[in-house]
């Protein structure tokens, strides 16, 4: 079966979990919705090559209504499916973090999410449980989320952890999510998940075994007329070091954790006004053991309407640095490089839609790729499209 048709199928298994539901109930309770990103993207100085890479990201969610599909009160379905195609332009950048947020390893159709969602005590709390995203949640500043670079997404020093990556895009891994909300805008969430990442359409599918340990994520904090919080990740299980090998040649078995903290607030105009600016901000750490990434941060600026005649203009501004850590400059050494201790990128994108379709010119400015002093800066050009329905 190749890949369009196993996204067909993904997506007619979505449809299938929510046909318990009587069809004039269902059309009520049932919401599709389609999109569609295309980029082209190519690094115009520095890298190791100047061209035009084609890349591109189909999701297609359902989203069912339990109680009024089936009278299950408080509760919810949520299914969606991806296809990712097309070049890989950070190995023309050649940056440890990404330039892409749509990039990825293998280029297939996997089912992405798929879990149930319960609200109780008049919707203050909530459970989740099945395939997650825990960057929907968990680590996410919402004014961060027009940039393109993968570090406005989820921090590098956990994004880069785990036997197959956290449960973040392409590919979740089940999970349990527990939430909590406050009258005056706070709250507490807390998530367990199999720490092997593994979907259908991935090769070996999705993990059953937890053979791996699991991956415990909590953070805290309140949200309103902005949002601040506070988070912490550990794994059950040791991890492998990034370098250190016992007598036989394996990896040694470290503890893998880490904290962060994250803040954003709107600091001009207001709710409609054009030229709104809401500000962000946010820092990381991990163990600096078990992956090339030791902590970092980014901060920036969404800028809503900057164009007073169109409605859905936006601008974004960022800047991500990631610190190396001891054992990834180690490990740069040995390969002939000469490392620093972070790797530096500015970016500024623009985007406004036209009727379904969105188009965004972006550029990025990485300083020292992957953290080499005798790498020449590098600059990507991106044109993002994007079609919704």
């Amino acid at each position: 079966m190749n890949s369009r048709n196993l996204l067909v199928a993904y997506s007619v298994l979505g449809l299938a979990l929510a046909g318990t539901a009587s069809p004039a109930m269902a059309g009520d309770a049932l919401t599709l919705k389609l999109d569609y990103v295309a980029d082209v993207a190519g690094v115009v100085r520095g890298g190791t090559t100047h061209k035009a890479r084609v890349l591109d990201n189909l999701k297609l969610s359902a989203d069912l209504d339990l109680e009024s599909a089936m009278g299950w009160s408080g509760a919810t379905l949520h299914v969606s499916a991806l296809n990712n195609s097309g070049a890989t332009p950070n190995d023309d950048a050649g940056t440890l973090q990404g330039v892409n947020n749509i990039e990825v390893s293998q280029q297939r159709a996997r089912l992405f999410e798929a879990f149930v969602e319960q609200s109780f005590a008049g919707g203050r709390g909530s459970a989740l449980v099945g395939l997650y995203d825990v960057n929907s949640e968990f680590y996410a500043n919402e004014s961060a989320g027009l940039l393109i670079a993968p570090a406005f997404g989820i921090g590098s020093e956990l994004a880069a952890t785990g036997p197959n990556g956290p449960s973040i895009f392409p590919s979740t891994a089940l999970s349990a999510r527990l939430r909590w909300t406050t009258e005056s805008g706070g709250y507490v969430q807390g998530a367990v998940i199999n720490a092997r990442a593994g979907v259908p359409g991935d090769p070996g599918g999705p993990d059953f075994s937890f053979d791996d340990g699991m991956l415990a994520i909590g953070e805290a904090g309140w949200s309103g007329a902005g949002k601040v919080a506070v988070g912490g990740w550990a794994y059950s299980k040791r991890q492998d070091d990034w370098r250190d090998v016992t007598t036989a040649g394996d990896p040694v078995q470290r503890r893998a954790y880490g904290a962060y903290v994250l803040a954003e607030r709107r600091i001009k105009g207001g709710e409609d006004e054009p030229g709104r600016v809401t500000a962000f901000a946010r820092a990381g750490i991990s163990d600096g053991v078990t992956s090339p990434f030791r902590g970092g941060w980014q901060a920036g600026v969404l800028i809503e309407q900057p164009v007073a005649s169109r409605p859905a203009s936006q601008a974004s501004f960022g800047i991500n640095q990631a610190y190396l850590s001891h054992r990834e400059r180690a490990n740069a050494r040995d390969a002939g490089m000469n490392p620093g201790h972070t790797e530096t990128a500015l970016e500024a994108t623009y985007a406004d839609s036209f009727g379904p379709v969105t188009l965004q010119p972006d550029l990025q400015y990485v300083i020292r790729p992957s953290g080499n002093r005798d790498a020449r800066d590098a600059i990507v050009a991106t044109l993002r499209v994007k079609i919704g329905f």
